[in-house]
């Protein structure tokens, strides 16, 4: 039995996508320039890194469906991503982005069977190992919007806002407080 398949990463995916756009959606747009170091990417540059993060997985595992990466032009693929993060967006743009670019990954994935996912792909040869399933390439999706999640959440607080998950448990922690008065 498979506990953990296609429709588990295709709602776990959702699931970080939403607290992204909650992120996106709590920054005010005037402070989507900013950077937090130099050298870094702004707040709009990092939310659509995150809105092309899917991209890749999609190039490699549906369009087409590749068995082998060596051969694979990074570079080539990579560019025009990389690209679009320099290109000026309003912030109802880049939360459109980021809305569309996880409705196709999510609606994708969930209907991939565990024969697909258990599939292996020949990693280039120096890499750090000689393959990699689909099923691991598709979770690493959610773990690189992960990554990113988490700087932006770092920002937040630098412009003085409180993330929304911490406003949350502290909302479920007065409301426990709460009613342990009561009792």
């Amino acid at each position: 039995m498979n506990y953990y398949g296609a429709k588990e990463i295709a709602a776990s995916f959702r699931t970080v996508r939403n607290n992204t756009l909650k992120i996106a959606e709590d920054i005010p747009e005037d402070k989507y320039s900013f950077r937090p170091a130099e050298g870094s990417r702004t707040v709009a540059q990092t939310l659509i890194h995150i809105s092309n993060v899917h991209r890749f997985a999609l190039a490699i595992n549906r369009d087409p469906v590749l068995s082998t990466m060596e051969g694979f032009n990074f570079m080539a693929f990579h560019g025009p991503l990389a690209a679009s993060e320099e290109q000026p967006m309003t912030k109802a743009q880049i939360v459109a982005r980021l809305t569309a670019g996880g409705e196709e990954f999510e609606s994708w994935v969930k209907t991939l069977s565990d024969d697909f996912l258990g599939q292996a792909v020949a990693m280039p040869m120096g890499g750090d190992r000689p393959s990699r399933t689909r099923f691991d390439m598709l979770i690493a999706v959610k773990e690189h919007e992960m990554h990113h999640r988490g700087q932006l959440m770092l920002v937040e607080r630098m412009l003085g806002i409180t993330p929304h998950l911490t406003r949350d448990m502290q909302a479920r922690r007065a409301a426990m407080e709460a009613a342990a008065k009561k009792s």
